[in-house]
């Protein structure tokens, strides 16, 4: 399914190669997601090389901007069909991922890829506003990432609560978001956070791709994250 020599070439430029194992293990989740896709809409993008670029690649450019230590703790806020958490954990089985989301369907795909890769992950049910109140997942996470289309300043608003003082939201952008990135400042200091860095890239030619790398700093006021209808009407400033 996967294009390995696209795969390859695509991600070389990050520092990183691909074993036969571990694109086994990506070349499956990628087999599955199409299979599954047929009965349950869970991407857009089909084709081998659409796939191979746009989700693995993609996922797997974050690792040539951020320094994950082995054994970490992250959770994928939003995770959808596990881009990027799924990818990540097939990539590094030594992360204890967590996939959070409100789709119950979507967390089912992922818990038999897991299965069939012969990885283990722990599934969440739940919103990213009501999980982050719970006590077991609060400020309890190395890493958070989310690969999702909401602007940065709600994104960060459910993410952070759940990343540790000393650990960072990574968030995976597309690449014409400056004004979204300044009009986010605000938000990020508030929730506890600091910009560490802003990684414009090409992933390949004409396909522009950001990464945020957001530091927690001091812990989240009690206050956040609010209910959805708040964050949505009313985004921190």
């Amino acid at each position: 399914m996967l294009n390995k020599k696209l795969l390859t070439d695509t991600i070389e430029k990050f520092g990183l190669t691909v074993s036969d194992e571990v694109f086994l293990r990506l070349d499956k989740y990628a087999e599955m997601l199409v299979e599954t896709n047929k009965s349950f809409n869970l991407t857009a993008i089909t084709d081998a090389d659409g796939v191979t670029v746009k989700h693995f690649a993609d996922c797997l450019s974050l690792f040539g901007f951020v320094d994950i230590p082995e054994n970490v703790s992250l959770i994928d806020v939003g995770t959808g069909a596990g881009f990027p958490g799924l990818v990540i954990k097939l990539f590094r089985p030594d992360i204890d991922v967590t996939f959070l989301d409100s789709t119950k369907k979507k967390l089912g795909f992922i818990e038999n890829v897991l299965n069939e890769t012969g990885m283990t992950g722990e599934t969440v049910h739940l919103r990213a506003e009501e999980a982050a109140v719970l006590p077991k997942y609060r400020e309890k996470f190395d890493f958070a990432t989310a690969r999702a289309v909401a602007a940065l300043p709600v994104l960060s608003e459910y993410c952070l609560p759940f990343v540790k003082i000393g650990g960072s939201f990574i968030s995976m952008k597309s690449a014409d978001i400056a004004e979204e990135i300044k009009a986010a400042d605000g938000a990020i200091k508030t929730l506890g956070g600091e910009t560490e860095s802003d990684n414009l890239f090409s992933l390949v030619e004409n396909m522009p791709r950001r990464i945020i790398v957001i530091k927690k700093k001091s812990q989240t006021l009690t206050r956040y994250p609010r209910k959805t209808a708040q964050i949505a009407k009313k985004p921190l400033k």
